[in-house]
């Protein structure tokens, strides 16, 4: 396995198109496909520190395509589609752990599915996603104390199987799909959403155009990876500094996959499930990228040449087949 990654016990589902968020050293896995296209409520809990797995109640509706957020120690699942017939929903559920209970809040005003969902200063941000018919650029925001929904400025580009994340306040959204001649066409659009000014800025695209993909934060970048195009799965794994406004391309992820899940805690990035073949195809792989290793060796190869300091090479791009999920 390449030198930053290892791998974590494995998902007790295989299943792809799902959605993770974490609170604290626990990672939430929720819903997806399995191999046989069904559509799961199953809801799996992995602990970063014992490396275990456990199950906990079901979301009372199975979907697939859906996004989550945790916010004050409870879990936020929005949207998605529902059933084999990919039917857009506007669900909100809630999840208190400490009761092992789902609650369900105030419908999102657009169904949607493939969307984004995060949460800024206690509201949670729906953004982008698709409906029956269109591609959208919507962003609806909720807020938890009054359990109301507001509309706030409209994403640029309307896409839906884009990566976000956030960072000091700000949202960023990269990649995904956009309406063309095909069924898939991918975009390295990254644009960001200033939540106190409710306004959007496009940024550096990042360096490769892929949808199904995962994005996660760790200190001030933040890391997409997986997806696809027509013919592949993509391992990419690129990171932006926002810094400095620049892209770097880091060892791939060993397993090649779209409709996965990433999720940060700590230097580390766990990145759960997906399909790593064309069509339907699910994994229960849990793969770890440890962003301490690759700085130490930059560190360490710097400090033998102090004359002329070594940088470290760019890592390749692996790609394999790809999926039309």
């Amino acid at each position: 396995m390449a030198e930053s990654w290892s791998e974590g016990a494995g998902m007790p589902t295989a299943r792809s198109e799902i959605t993770a968020t974490n609170i604290g050293d626990d990672i939430y896995v929720i819903g997806g496909f399995d191999k046989s296209g069904d559509t799961l409520d199953v809801v799996e809990v992995y602990n970063v520190n014992n490396n275990s797995w456990k199950s906990i109640a079901p979301i009372p509706q199975g979907v697939h395509h859906t996004a989550a957020a945790s916010y004050d120690g409870k879990i936020y699942v929005v949207g998605g589609f529902i059933s084999r017939e990919w039917i857009p929903s506007n669900q909100l559920f809630i999840y208190d752990p400490v009761k092992d209970r789902w609650t369900e809040g105030k419908s999102m005003p657009t169904p949607r599915g493939a969307l984004n969902a995060l949460f800024v200063n206690g509201t949670l941000y729906a953004i982008g996603g698709q409906d029956e018919a269109r591609i959208l650029n919507i962003n609806e925001a909720y807020d938890p104390l009054t359990n109301k929904w507001i509309s706030k400025a409209s994403m640029p580009t309307g896409r839906h199987h884009a990566a976000s994340t956030t960072v000091d306040n700000k949202i960023y959204v990269v990649g995904g799909r956009i309406a063309g001649s095909s069924p898939l066409v991918n975009v390295n659009v990254n644009e960001m959403y200033d939540t106190e000014k409710d306004k959007w800025t496009q940024i550096e695209s990042m360096p490769s155009k892929r949808s199904g993909i995962a994005a996660a934060t760790i200190n001030n970048s933040y890391f997409v990876i997986g997806g696809e195009d027509l013919t592949r799965t993509f391992g990419n794994n690129e990171k932006y500094d926002i810094g400095n406004g620049k892209w770097t391309s880091l060892e791939s992820m060993p397993t090649s996959r779209h409709g996965l899940a990433a999720v940060s805690i700590g230097n580390k990035l766990f990145v759960i499930g997906g399909g790593p073949e064309p069509g339907l195809s699910v994994s229960n792989v849990n793969e770890i990228y440890d962003d301490t290793i690759l700085n130490s060796n930059a560190t360490n190869k710097s400090s033998l040449n102090t004359t002329m300091p070594e940088q470290l090479p760019s890592q390749s791009i692996n790609g394999s087949k790809a999926g039309k999920i």
